[in-house]
């Protein structure tokens, strides 16, 4: 099957508008086979023909830090600090266990919504509450697989105690709440690398390479030494990114002087000393770095995974987007959760990168600039994949993972520059057509791989059945808040050398 895209337009930087003349664009299989003016002579009775003018051609979108299980939460929390967030987001009870229906269902919600807007790949760091199963591991990589999106699944599961991840909560509680503070999880670290072991003995490289296995830590304060080794280990031997969030909040920088493990040590000082810092690894938020944490992460290779959205509602702080930059420190775009950006479209993740970091400094030539957050927009997340030389040009012998924009839009009328209304007009109604692999996956707004309105039905009736039970899981977490808040006092009220909020906390 081949597809001939007919006088469309690319982005070209060194344009005065930013798009190149019109163009061919011929796609074989699951690749770009050529790139040309007058491409007509290689159509075939088999190819399809897809007129472009007045539209332009450019590579998918990545998201290139997700996570679906609380894709059907949307707007369910108010704005809370992560600590708190996590308390009432998923707490690990068994009845809120889903089925594997519910997770199928739920991850396919945010793969139709991805590619509705213009987004063809995606990078799952997938929790399971309250412990990965095979038969939820099968559901969430059976939707990502039906849908017809790329997509990268890792399983984002804590190996320690509750006390071990967090900084003062055990001289907080009251000693009836201590035992469950230390208890481990039921699901232990044998139990975890089983999950792996099925996780890439059935996904990984299925659907021709589209999806594909990743591991993920979690953070580096969630897990022990040993099973961060192992999991690195196998990232290392499949070639695979390994997850870590790191540094998103202010009280994550304040564990390092309070747990005797990290010995005074940030958590990117702690991987790297444990030699587990490496060019697999996307460092996920990375907002209370410091120039020591960012001089290890350019060292290393590792991609930075930065989520300004989600970092606005849980009030973490700004990330230091030309601090990283300037070390040439690759950086990707993620939605992050559905909860906690309320959307799953990468077009308002790219407006929010163009905004807040005008405010990190006076001097105007350091604000981002439209190329570059494109760049880390598309080729940042084909880094981040372990694909960037195959994905995230449009070029011959690249992954034909592409979207069809339609110029003949308010977005874009008049057309002055594209690039720059591309990230700040653009919010995905222009998308037009969606290809993953060489195959049509949404067309005119209507997917091709799954009927939109009778799933959107289904997970109405199915997530109306949990909501009695999320209250109850609410209602359960309330005995908590008070010593989460005594710990989040303790943690802002700890002098770390610097700021990254923007009134200077």
């Amino acid at each position: 099957m081949t597809t001939l895209f007919r006088g469309v337009v690319l982005i070209d930087p060194s344009a005065p508008d930013g798009r190149s003349p019109a163009t061919d664009v011929l796609v074989a299989g699951a690749t770009i086979a050529a790139v040309g003016p007058d491409l007509g002579a290689a159509i075939t009775p088999e190819t399809r023909v897809i007129e472009g003018a007045g539209r332009l051609l450019m590579p998918g979108l990545v998201n290139a830090h997700f996570h679906s299980p609380v894709n059907h939460m949307k707007g369910r929390l108010p704005s809370l600090p992560l600590e708190v967030f996590m308390l009432y987001e998923s707490p690990a009870l068994d009845a809120l266990k889903p089925s594997p229906r519910e997770a199928y269902v739920r991850t396919l919600l945010a793969a139709m919504e991805m590619l509705a807007t213009g987004t063809t790949s995606v990078q799952d760091d997938a929790f399971f509450v309250p412990n990965p199963t095979p038969e939820l591991i099968d559901a969430v990589a059976q939707a990502y697989a039906d849908s017809g999106i790329r997509a990268t699944l890792a399983l984002d599961q804590p190996e320690l105690p509750e006390a071990d991840k967090l900084p003062f909560l055990r001289d907080l509680v009251p000693p009836e709440l201590r035992g469950d503070l230390d208890r481990p999880p039921t699901f232990g670290r044998a139990d975890l690398l089983g999950a792996y072991d099925h996780l890439f003995t059935r996904w990984h490289g299925a659907c021709d390479g589209r999806i594909r296995a990743a591991t993920s830590i979690s953070a580096p304060q969630r897990v022990s030494p040993d099973y961060f080794a192992a999991l690195d280990d196998l990232s290392r031997r499949h070639g695979t990114p390994i997850y870590a969030h790191m540094l998103e909040t202010k009280l994550q920088r304040v564990l390092a002087e309070s747990q005797p493990r990290f010995a005074g040590r940030s958590l990117v000082r702690y991987t790297a000393d444990l030699g587990l810092l490496s060019e697999r690894m996307n460092i996920i938020h990375a907002i209370w770095v410091d120039d020591a944490d960012l001089d290890l992460i350019a060292a290393s290779g590792a991609v930075i995974a930065h989520n300004p959205i989600s970092n606005l509602r849980l009030g973490s702080g700004v990330m230091s987007f030309r601090r990283i930059r300037d070390r040439g420190i690759p950086v990707c775009l993620g939605t992050d959760e559905a909860i906690a950006d309320d959307a799953v479209n990468l077009w308002a993740v790219a407006k929010q990168v163009g905004l807040i970091h005008n405010l990190e400094s006076a001097d105007y030539d350091t604000w981002p600039r439209a190329e570059e957050i494109l760049d880390c927009l598309i080729g940042g997340g084909a880094r981040a994949m372990g694909l960037g030389d195959r994905l995230g040009r449009i070029a011959p012998g690249q992954l034909a993972d592409l979207i069809l924009v339609d110029l003949d839009t308010l977005a874009f009328t008049p057309l002055n520059h594209l690039p720059r209304q591309l990230v700040y007009c653009e919010n995905g109604s222009s998308v037009r057509l969606t290809m993953v692999a060489g195959k049509i996956v949404c067309e005119d707004g209507r997917l091709t791989t799954v009927d939109a309105a009778a799933l959107r039905a289904e997970a109405r009736a199915l997530f109306a059945e949990r909501r009695e039970p999320l209250e109850e899981a609410a209602r359960a977490a309330d005995r908590w808040l008070p010593h989460y808040r005594a710990m989040l006092a303790a943690a802002e009220a700890t002098d770390v050398g610097f700021h990254r909020r923007l009134g200077r906390g």
